[in-house]
């Protein structure tokens, strides 16, 4: 089932209501580089924009790809604002108006790597990941790849406010300053050929993660 996801993606051609869809294996964030717990090879996750939640319903009942990934946990979002580019996320605005800091945010993170700059990437990389990961604002934290190139991120927010305060290195935890330091190497020298930060209203959440329920913040 995984490998197959990662071979053939499912299209809006073959799924009804499917603009698109990206599917990957999960990493753990702050794991070494070369550890199972890094790059589970047989965990399948898939971000994913629809048309509507009918056309999620009919995807998750009546595919087999659906009705595996039913068995874990999913969440539904509301897309707010976009940071970037990546060519199939394109049709996105940069804002859809007003957001409350105060609310609770999902952000993701989409990236297609330059292959050259993969170490670079890793070594300014692991530190915002452990930032990220351990951050008390945070109610979960994940990360995903599909090799060679696309490496994404998936983090659930208590607040906007905090999560814009993680990215500008205003948070009050240990070293504060390391995405910002991240984002300044970035725009001296780009590790990405393509590469979006999207924003999200998360909706409602079903299953659960390990265990875990009522993830998204109320």
């Amino acid at each position: 089932m995984v490998a197959g996801a990662l071979l053939l993606p499912p299209t809006g051609r073959q799924i009804r209501g499917l603009h698109h869809a990206e599917c990957m294996t999960r990493m753990t964030l702050g794991a070494p580089i070369l550890s199972p717990a890094r790059m589970q090879l047989r965990t399948l996750t898939m971000f994913a924009a629809w048309e509507s939640e009918a056309a999620v319903d009919e995807f998750l009942v009546g595919t087999g790809l659906g009705r595996a990934l039913a068995a874990g946990w999913h969440v539904r979002m509301a897309f707010q604002r976009r940071w970037g580019y990546v060519s199939e996320f394109d049709g996105l605005p940069e804002s859809v108006g007003e957001q409350d800091p105060a609310a609770p945010v999902v952000a993701v993170t989409l990236a297609r790597m330059k292959l050259p700059q993969i170490p670079r990437f890793i070594r300014w990389g692991r530190p915002v990941e452990e930032l990220v990961r351990d951050h008390p604002a945070k109610t979960l934290a994940l990360a995903a790849l599909r090799l060679p190139r696309t490496v994404s991120t998936f983090s659930v927010w208590t607040s906007q406010q905090a999560m814009v305060d993680m990215v500008r290195g205003l948070s009050a935890v240990p070293q504060p300053e390391r995405h910002a330091a991240a984002m300044a190497e970035r725009q001296r020298k780009d590790f990405h050929f393509e590469f979006t930060t999207l924003r999200f209203r998360p909706l409602a959440e079903y299953g659960q993660w390990e265990g875990r329920n009522q993830i998204r913040p109320t």
